[in-house]
């Protein structure tokens, strides 16, 4: 069984939670490259003047592994536990970035329908999604969990419903519906209305 394989993973992954440390020094080395991937994917959507580097989002993502006790089922679980962080890493440089600048300079982005959370939207206002998601999350909890699955992690719709233990078509219309949620919401804040 090769080191990487979804069996090895998931094995490293129930040592960790059960209390052995070493288990994710084990496991670190092994989903490096996917993690890499998965902060770059993150950054992609960065505005290019973005002065976080993809290593630089895993270390953290690391150290936030460590100081938390997550409960991780198994490795398709663990990639969107860490996309998640990833993307609360991602709002929190954004809000210390518009801190330091008072807002000046702040742009708006206002999403056509057929562009609206796609992988590839670029220049997207983080923490104007960032409102719009925790918003959503209060209205409907598992919404949330879709967006950052497929739009944050990258997950397929058939690993957004493994993780979530519910059927593709739930996924399929649960993110329809959350897409057009967000989109009404970030057009609207981007008007300023």
């Amino acid at each position: 069984m090769s080191p990487a394989s979804p069996h090895n993973i998931t094995n490293l992954l129930a040592r960790w939670q059960s209390g052995d440390a070493d288990a994710l020094n084990l496991l670190i080395p092994i989903v490096y490259g996917e993690l890499h991937r998965l902060a770059r994917h993150h950054l992609s959507r960065e505005r290019g003047e973005h002065t976080l580097q993809s290593t630089a989002l895993v270390n953290e993502v690391y150290l936030r592994l460590l100081g938390q006790g997550l409960a991780v089922e198994n490795r398709t679980h663990f990639f969107a536990v860490s996309s998640h962080l990833m993307r609360q890493i991602l709002v929190d440089h954004a809000r210390r970035h518009r801190a330091a600048k008072r807002g000046e300079g702040f742009e708006r982005v206002t999403l056509s329908e057929a562009d609206a959370l796609l992988p590839q939207a670029k220049n997207l206002d983080l923490l104007a999604l960032d409102d719009a998601l925790n918003d959503l999350g209060r209205a409907d909890p598992q919404l949330i969990k879709i967006v950052e699955l497929r739009f944050f992690g990258g997950l397929s719709i058939e690993e957004s419903a493994m993780v979530l233990g519910i059927s593709q078509s739930t996924v399929k219309r649960e993110w329809t519906t959350a897409r057009a949620w967000l989109h009404r919401e970030l057009t609207h804040s981007a008007s300023g209305a």
